[in-house]
Order: C-alpha cells, then sequence, then structure tokens
C-alpha cells in the first residue's frame, strides 16, 4: 500500500459519494482521498438555492419516511437541521404507505371546483390499486408487464360498474388521470407502463411524514462536507475514463503500482487502488431513469386559502384509459399535476409545480417566458379568472438538460427486476483474479429496496466504504509473508 494508507478516488460529489468519503476518512487506514465533482458545487441531486427572498429546492425535496430507520433523517437530527415538528414521535409514527397526501383543493381546466369527497374516493380507488400491484413481488408470475397495464385493466373492470350520468364518469377519470401523472412524478417516469409489474413492491416505504428542511436540503450534504479532511474535494473536474486491471505508475508516489487510472477530461491522470463511482448511472438503459422537474412561480399576493397546501389541477377530458397522441407543443401542460404552495417568503408568494415525462423534458427546451405563458394561462383556466396577474417570475429545474445527471431518479423498467440493480452494485473485477476491488459503484440507483431516494443514495456509499474497510481489516490481519 502507498505511505500513508490506500489511494481511493471517489467520482461524484452527491450525497452517495460525500458519504463514502466521509465513512472512510474515519478509518485509521488513512487513506489518500480525493472526490472529484464535474460541477462547481457538492450535492448532486441535492440542490438548495437562494431565490424569492428565500430557499427553494430545485432537487431532492423531501425526507421519504422520516424516522429512525432512515440515516439521512438520523443525520439531519444530529446536525440540528430539523424542527420541532419534524423531530417529534408522532411525526415518525404516521404510515403513509408511500402515498401522497391529497389536495387542499382541486380545479378542473375549465374553472370548476372538484368535490374534495369525489377526489378523496378516486385517490382510495387508486392507491387500493396501487397496494395490489405491491402484493405481486414473490409470485412466480404476473399477468401483465407493467404497473401501468395492471392499473389500467383493474380500472376498466371498475368503470363498467359506474352507475353515474357521463359527465361524472368523465369527470372521475380525468381526476384518476391525475393521479396517474402523480405517479409518474413519484416513479420518475414517463409512464407507469413503463414500471415493471413483479418487483414494483421491492422498493420500501419507511414510516414518517415526509418532511423537509427549513433552511434547504444542501444543508446535509454541506455538513458532511465540512467534515471531509482539507483539499480532499476537487470542482470542476469531470471525469472521462477509468482504466482497470492495468499497472500504472503516478511521480508523487515513487515505486508504486496502481491497478486502476482515472482520465480526467482535463488531461489529469490520476492513478489509485480504488474507485467508487457514483454518477447518476442513466447511461444503463436496462433500468429506467427519468425526469421529474420543478416549476416555481412567484406572485406578489396570494390568490390561495392561506391554509392551502397543495392545489390540485385535474385536465378535463383525460383519461387513462385512452392514449392521446397529441403534440407536445400544444399540451406539456396537462402533465403537471398541480401546485404546492411552498410556505410565504419575505415579500412573496411561491408555487412550485411538479411534472415528469417526455413532456417534463420538452419543457426544459421552452424559455422562461414560454413557461411563463404557458402556465399563467394555465391558472387563469383553473382558477376561472381571466384578469389572474400573471406570476412576477419563474425558476425552473432541468435535470434531463443536466450534462453529468440527464435525469432525476431510476425506477425498475419493465424487461428488468431487482437483481439488475444488485448487479449494477458489484464490484470490480467481478472474479477473484487480480487486485479486489478496483472500482466499486454507489448512488441511489445501486439500492435495491430504496432506489429513487437520497437514504438509499447514502446508504449505498455507506456501504461500499464498508465493503473497502472490511478488506483493508482483513489484510492488517493477514501477516505477510516473509521473502
Amino acid at each position: 500500500m502507498a505511505s500513508g494508507g490506500p489511494r481511493v478516488l471517489v467520482v461524484g460529489g452527491g450525497i452517495a459519494g460525500l458519504g463514502a468519503a466521509q465513512r472512510l476518512c474515519r478509518h485509521p487506514a488513512a487513506p489518500h482521498l480525493r472526490v472529484l465533482e464535474a460541477t462547481a458545487g457538492a450535492g448532486g441531486r441535492i440542490r438548495s438555492e437562494r431565490h424569492f427572498g428565500g430557499v427553494v429546492e430545485l432537487g431532492a425535496h423531501w425526507i421519504h419516511g422520516p424516522s429512525q430507520g432512515n440515516p439521512v433523517f438520523q443525520l439531519a437530527a444530529e446536525f440540528g437541521l430539523l424542527g420541532e415538528k419534524e423531530l417529534s414521535e408522532e411525526n415518525q409514527l404516521v404510515e403513509t404507505g408511500g402515498h401522497v397526501a391529497l389536495p387542499s383543493m382541486s380545479c378542473t381546466s375549465s374553472g370548476a371546483s372538484v368535490s374534495l369527497e369525489l377526489v378523496t374516493e378516486m385517490a382510495s380507488l387508486f392507491y387500493g390499486l396501487i397496494d395490489q400491484t405491491r402484493e405481486f413481488l414473490n409470485s412466480p408470475e404476473t399477468p401483465m408487464a407493467s404497473v401501468g397495464e395492471f392499473l389500467k385493466k383493474e380500472l376498466r373492470q371498475q368503470v363498467a360498474s359506474w352507475t353515474e350520468d357521463e359527465d361524472t364518469k368523465k369527470l372521475k377519470l380525468a381526476i384518476l388521470n391525475t393521479f396517474f401523472n402523480i405517479e409518474c412524478c413519484v416513479s420518475g417516469t414517463h409512464s407507469m407502463d413503463l414500471v415493471a409489474l413483479a418487483p414494483f413492491g421491492e422498493y420500501t416505504v419507511l414510516p414518517g411524514l415526509d418532511c423537509t428542511f427549513a433552511g434547504g436540503y444542501q444543508g446535509l450534504t454541506n455538513r458532511i462536507l465540512a467534515s471531509l479532511p482539507k483539499d480532499s474535494m476537487v470542482f470542476n473536474k469531470p471525469v472521462k475514463t477509468i482504466r482497470w486491471n492495468g499497472s500504472f505508475q503516478d511521480a508523487a508516489f515513487q515505486g508504486e503500482i496502481f491497478p486502476v487510472l482515472v482520465e480526467c477530461e482535463d488531461g489529469t491522470r490520476l492513478p489509485a487502488h480504488h474507485v467508487i463511482v457514483t454518477v447518476p448511472l442513466e447511461a444503463i438503459r436496462k433500468i429506467g431513469f427519468g425526469t421529474n422537474n420543478k416549476i416555481f412561480l412567484e406572485f406578489e399576493e396570494p390568490f390561495w386559502e392561506p391554509d392551502c397546501q397543495f392545489i390540485q389541477v385535474v385536465w378535463e377530458d383525460t383519461s387513462p384509459l385512452q392514449d392521446t397522441a397529441l403534440s407536445l407543443q400544444d399540451t406539456w401542460f396537462k402533465k403537471l399535476i398541480g401546485f404546492l404552495v411552498l410556505p410565504p417568503f419575505e415579500s412573496s408568494h411561491v408555487l412550485c409545480g411538479f411534472i415528469a415525462g417526455l413532456e417534463s423534458e420538452f419543457m426544459e427546451t421552452l424559455s422562461d417566458e414560454e413557461v411563463l405563458l404557458s402556465l399563467t394561462q394555465v391558472l387563469r383556466r383553473v382558477t376561472g379568472n381571466p384578469q389572474l396577474p400573471a406570476a412576477r417570475s419563474v425558476l425552473r429545474s432541468r435535470w434531463h438538460s443536466a450534462p453529468y445527471t440527464r435525469g432525476s431518479y431510476s425506477y425498475v423498467a419493465v424487461g428488468s427486476t431487482g437483481d439488475d440493480l444488485d448487479l449494477l452494485a458489484q464490484p470490480l473485477p467481478a472474479d477473484e483474479t487480480g487486485t479486489q476491488l478496483q472500482i466499486l459503484f454507489a448512488g441511489e440507483a445501486t439500492h435495491r429496496t430504496f432506489y429513487s431516494t437520497t437514504h438509499g443514495a447514502l446508504l449505498s456509499g455507506w456501504r461500499e466504504a464498508d465493503r473497502l474497510l472490511g478488506l483493508w481489516d482483513s489484510q492488517v490481519q493477514q501477516p505477510r509473508p516473509r521473502l
């Protein structure tokens, strides 16, 4: 081993890479560690920015399942980043089943108010079916390949027994369509038809009412970053190629032979004993990886009630049972599920819209002015107020266009299973020959039961750090043969 311990490079400064680095730095083997981050800041898909006189989350929004089994919650609590309500025992015990809370108000695209009783009825039908999809986990075969197909088959049977007038039936289907779109946001997919049915129940929901960070999610990654040794983080350092199973040398480490070589886009060549790759694994197409974006609209005055938390938008004449092939240009905003009301800022009131899939990716190609114009029209339609003042500014995420992410998070796509996620987590070399653990893989897409979450990402970083620590500890225990 090199003087001062093994040389380890971590590729990617998101929560998986930071978590791995923090764990490794605490080990007595004192690894020579560098975290190579392609962008100018740490955090990866956790991105908090100051806007509108407050902090908004362009990336990860909630701690999903904030309870004792969630390491992100535990770290946030340890760092004093959560309020009394978030830390309360009561909050930690809530069982949401992973389902999104019901809206405070629901409006149709023609400005009619939808009764919350009807929304609740459709939610309970939809989430009842979602719960059924999870039951296929250990069955030898599934009736169809995707979650979407199963939901639609069951819904067709339900619809056949509805006895209301045609208008009510149409409205119920339009409400259900909104729930399909919400589920697309949750899964980070364009359509639930792309999400595999058999492994869907493997995703594990932790107890606790989802909560946010008052001072921004990035406060968490900043604290982890601050605990790393000085100069261990290198920014604006995109990696181009990783070569392994080689014999590489470095003038700074005289006489030392390294099995791995990391080549950066700027021409830097960095040999190492071990490399932990934590970048988003969009390139591995078998596992699904989609886009979920946010659009923030800033208003001088709220047009919603003070206790309103979520405004649901129901697009009339839409139905999950009909495939609509309309142009994205004219209809992209119909994939929008509605608007989350953010806690009021100093001098402005902000709504946060969520949109997933191809429509979300199309939205990234538009100008701010086009997005603002489209959403102003949407809000004028749903409120029934053609005079509603336009938002004074717009801000949005663009995760599909971001060169080092190319999307938001992973799901288990039709044609793949949880085994594929485990396979992604397997280090190289895959056999027992050569130097062990040359390249290791972490990130949310490598966690079989918590994929798509920040806690899955953090746990995967810890998992790979522990894998290395186990190797080093076993090497310390083995007496070296004498020459």
